[in-house]
């Protein structure tokens, strides 16, 4: 099992678009790909548990990936928090 943490670093925080790409992102791979701030704990392949965590610029999200193919989705989950921050130009 992989566990890190990530602080959002975009102003604009995780709002719809990032969230649609990250639960995109998370459902091309077999691991259990989970996203909690503040105890709550969401599966990252919904769009909405994504939306409902409200990770706000500053804080800190714990992603835990756990399955077959961990490695490449924990780093698939962190390339697209960088993508989309550096194509904001808030990263």
């Amino acid at each position: 099992m992989i566990s890190e943490d990530i602080k959002i670093k975009n102003k604009l925080g995780i709002h719809a678009r990032p969230a649609a790409l990250l639960a995109q992102e998370a459902g091309k791979f077999k691991s259990d790909i989970f996203i909690s701030k503040d105890g709550m704990e969401i599966n990252a392949k919904s769009i909405m548990g994504i939306m409902m965590i409200a990770a706000e610029c500053g804080s800190v999200i714990t992603l835990r990936v756990s399955g077959p193919d961990e490695k490449e989705a924990a780093e698939a989950v962190r390339n697209v928090l960088k993508k989309i921050y550096k194509e904001e130009g808030r990263y």
